[in-house]
């Protein structure tokens, strides 16, 4: 399962991303409507002052990863590949998310201007909402009290939501598409290598892959991670001019929704990608990419080409 959070202050867009995660047909997690659903509970009215009290008298009494806790449960229960939450608002909550999730947790930030945000909350004025100045300073004063502006900081992706909205909607829904992707790889380490160079193989076509080394009495040792960018790839596979064979290589490894690769790892080390279509002694690196679309994603990384270059450039 992966989940792809979004954080950022009051009316920076956080629910306009959600709206997208939606129209791609993903569940989406509010955090908000959860802390509301307590307010309710406890019959009070949803007025800014009872939703602000609720909320930090949970975190009072529960820690200040009350909500994130009580939003778990419902993630999992969902049973989806990819799941989204709006409304991180403390550092706590990315905390526990990143340990139930590990990997496969991604944090976005959403940033926007404060006379923009303003505008946006009195548009759309919910019963919390009072829409003046001085009530959205306190407001923002009250969630970075909850350790918002480390949440802030601790995000992998930014976006920035400017006008026209249908930008912002496309930088999203990109976002989404590539944090959706699950790519994996894992590759035999055996005692005549060394593993800082097998470790650094893999880094050099997957960067910022966190490799676990699994050791078995009996067995050969294997290195196994989870990848979270292709962007390396991408640009490697038209820097050597090689997306004829990348496409084929990959559509002879296309198995549903999965597609499975084998990388020569000795060329991995110099920094070039090479695909095996052989059995090698020392084995390769194993690459398993899922995702709902699989052609998309080969004609994002190898479009089909004409005299070696490429015939149409998409982002996913």
């Amino acid at each position: 399962m992966k989940v792809i959070a979004f954080v950022g202050m009051p009316g920076a867009g956080k629910s306009v991303a959600s709206d997208v995660a939606r129209s791609m047909g993903l569940p989406v997690i509010i955090m908000g409507d959860v802390l509301r659903e307590e307010v309710k509970n406890r019959g009070l009215a949803p007025t800014d002052e009872n939703v602000g009290g609720v909320a930090n008298q949970l975190r009072k009494d529960e820690g200040m990863d009350a909500i994130a806790k009580r939003c778990i449960p419902k993630i999992q229960a969902l049973g989806a590949r990819v799941v989204v939450i709006d409304g991180i608002r403390g550092i706590a909550e990315v905390e526990t998310f990143r340990k139930a999730f590990g990997e496969n947790f991604t944090l976005v930030k959403i940033d926007a201007p404060f006379e923009l945000r303003l505008d946006r909350l009195r548009k759309r004025m919910r019963a919390d909402d009072q829409g003046t100045p001085e009530w959205l300073k306190q407001r923002d004063e009250r969630e970075l009290s909850w350790g918002m502006g480390l949440a802030i900081e601790a995000a992998t992706r930014s976006v920035v939501n400017l006008d026209p909205i249908e930008k912002f909607q496309n930088e999203i829904r990109s976002v989404i598409r590539k944090e959706s992707i699950e790519i994996t790889v894992s590759t035999l380490l055996f005692p005549t290598e060394l593993e800082e160079k097998v470790r650094q193989a893999v880094e050099n076509i997957f960067p910022g892959t966190k490799l676990t080394l699994i050791q078995k009495e009996g067995y050969v040792d294997q290195l196994v991670g989870t990848v979270t960018t292709l962007e390396e790839l991408h640009g490697l596979l038209r820097q050597q001019k090689i997306l004829d064979t990348a496409r084929k290589s990959m559509f002879a490894g296309k198995k549903g929704n999965e597609i499975e690769l084998q990388l020569n790892k000795q060329a991995a080390l110099m920094g070039y990608v090479n695909f095996l279509d052989h059995e090698m002694a020392l084995g390769g690196i194993d690459v398993t990419i899922v995702d709902d679309e699989p052609e998309l994603i080969i004609d994002w990384l190898a479009p089909r080409t004409a005299e070696g270059r490429p015939v149409e450039e998409i982002d996913l």
